[in-house]
């Protein structure tokens, strides 16, 4: 046999506990071939000697946005603004500058007529959010759509407003969305959770070109940070999907290899619909056209759970929490426990018939009334249809109660905490939940020592994606003002958070069989970095030299090669 690539003078932390190190690696069509004295004697097409470079599993992002986060590169981005003022600037520069986007590129608009910008929080103005007769002032008659960076609200003007026929003061608000208003009845320029669609209707559909092209500048990104997998977390409908046809672009994009890591996507539970036929046990059925569920497609893209919504954000204080959220900085929250997206008894019944037409669940759950409505309805479900191959999830599982760990860990839920949402909207959970709850939030070491599957992920474009900024993250838990969120025995150690980005994200997807971790026979999916991340003095002070996805490089700046990618993914 002669190897496609032997990886040589190499620190390798392969993730295997048989064998947990090695110094070379062999690869061949795609696939680990073996380590050390396993691929002594194997010629290679080509030998790479790494100078001591450590190389990891490729980073695995189970939760992301990735259609999402492409497109808000060709948008206006408002993410750098500090107080109103700033980003009132920003949005009259990009009145201004049509065609460029947030990367300093050429990028027509996707949406043409229409400001749109991503990126906002108030959390980065204070608490305050813009003035509609501001926003009026700067925009005129051309509607504006500013995504909240939570995606759980929106800031827009009296334009797109009106273009909705939301504009009046006795216009009703949807099931499960909220117009906010000011004390005489005018709508702030706020939209919360399910109330977004009423102007993102008037956007959707995006072209599939746009999300294509989406697709290829996202997952570049992806590349040089080490990732080389991620789960799209809701595609095709809904507020959080970009198009009807979604799969289709990202078919297109893996066809054309323009997608340059492997995905797993999460269809929403609206787009699926009911679907006759002999099934097994009498229930409703709710699927997708020739029976596809969970699982289907290969190795670069497939079909992962259903996503649906239980409830909002802590950040938004709209998450279903057992307890009413504190008041502070003005704000009263007195009987404020958040809503759900739907009637409870709605939302079991379409989660049930799509788990009966074969689909996984993946709730998202934020508060821990909602995490409890998810564990009834997905334990219900696997008691009556069976379990599923694609493991249930929960989806942030952001406030977990001391008794929901034991059930999670029993019904074989994996969970998806997000380290990145620490350093930015730690200290506003902190002061919404209280010190008593914080403690309950964003769980890392409890999950694990509960026997309960943690997989690393994002949230990205709402929080940051770095992979080792998130590892950091969840080894120090630190937020922006330097305080510890949360309980300090949540910390990880850095092996753990290594696991919650590569074995333990690849069991959360299904995948554990495949990759995860570098051992004979697995995807030869690998990142290079400068340094351990074990040993590291600060893991998010290392640099990715190189990412490959399948043996082929998606990103490489080491030392003595000629810089851009080697080769291109092909579906």
């Amino acid at each position: 046999m002669k190897l496609d690539l032997l990886l040589t003078n190499a620190d390798i932390i392969t993730m295997d506990p048989r064998r947990p190190s090695a110094t070379r690696l062999g690869i061949w069509q795609g696939r680990v071939v073996g380590l050390d004295e396993e691929v002594a004697d194997l010629a290679a097409a080509e030998v790479l000697d790494l100078g001591g470079a450590t190389v990891t599993p490729g980073f695995i992002d189970a939760h992301c946005h990735t259609t999402w986060f492409g497109l808000g590169l060709g948008e206006l981005d408002v993410s750098g603004a500090r107080g109103l003022n700033q980003l009132y600037a920003l949005l009259e520069a990009g009145m201004a500058a049509d065609g460029t986007a947030a990367d300093g590129t050429a990028a027509p608009a996707a949406v043409p007529g229409w400001l749109l910008a991503t990126g906002f929080s108030q959390q980065q103005h204070g608490g305050a959010f813009p003035d509609i007769a501001v926003l009026d002032r700067i925009t005129g008659d051309r509607p504006l759509f500013m995504r909240h960076n939570s995606g759980h609200m929106a800031v827009v003007n009296t334009a797109a407003l009106r273009l909705a026929g939301a504009d009046q003061a006795s216009f009703a608000d949807p099931d499960g969305g909220v117009i906010v208003r000011d004390d005489a009845g005018r709508p702030t320029g706020l939209v919360q959770e399910t109330a977004q669609q009423l102007i993102q209707q008037l956007i959707l559909p995006y072209s599939t070109e746009a999300i294509e092209a989406a697709l290829d500048r996202a997952t570049r990104y992806y590349a040089a940070e080490g990732i080389t997998s991620f789960t799209e977390a809701g595609i095709g409908g809904g507020w959080i999907g970009h198009s009807p046809v979604e799969l289709a672009a990202y078919q297109r994009a893996a066809s054309a290899g323009r997608l340059h890591a492997r995905a797993q996507l999460m269809p929403v539970l609206d787009v699926l619909h009911p679907l006759d036929g002999k099934h097994p046990g009498g229930a409703a059925h709710a699927g997708l056209d020739l029976g596809m569920a969970s699982g289907f497609g290969d190795d670069l893209l497939s079909l992962g759970p259903a996503k649906v919504f239980l409830d909002g954000s802590l950040l938004g204080e709209t998450a279903a929490v057992s307890h009413e959220y504190c008041s502070h900085g003005g704000t009263d929250n007195t009987g404020n426990t958040g809503y759900f997206q739907a009637d409870p008894a709605v939302l079991r019944d379409n989660i049930e018939a799509a788990y009966a037409a074969g689909w996984s669940i993946a709730a998202h759950a934020i508060g821990d009334r909602a995490v409890d409505l998810a564990l009834d309805i997905i334990t219900d479900c696997a008691r009556r249809f069976g379990p599923r191959a694609v493991p249930n999830r929960i989806e942030h599982a952001s406030m977990t109660r001391p008794d929901q760990l034991g059930r999670l860990a029993a019904a074989g839920i994996a969970v998806t905490p997000q380290a990145s949402f620490f350093h930015e909207g730690g200290d506003g959970m902190t002061a919404s939940l209280g010190p008593e709850r914080t403690g309950w939030a964003y769980r890392a070491s409890s999950f694990l020592s509960a026997g309960v599957i943690l997989a690393g992920s994002s949230d990205r474009p709402v929080a940051d994606g770095n992979v080792l900024r998130g590892m950091q993250a969840f080894v120090d838990r630190r937020t922006s003002s330097g305080a510890l969120f949360g309980n300090a025995a949540e910390r990880l150690t850095p092996r753990q958070a290594l696991a919650a980005y590569t074995t333990g994200a690849a069991a959360a997807t299904g995948a554990a069989q495949a990759k995860g971790s570098l051992e004979p026979g697995k995807l030869a999916d690998f990142t290079v970095l400068s340094g351990s991340p074990l040993t590291a003095e600060r893991i998010d002070a290392l640099e990715v030299l190189a990412t490959a996805v399948g043996g082929r490089f998606t990103h490489q700046a080491l030392p003595d090669r000629p810089a851009g990618t080697a080769a291109a993914l092909h579906h």
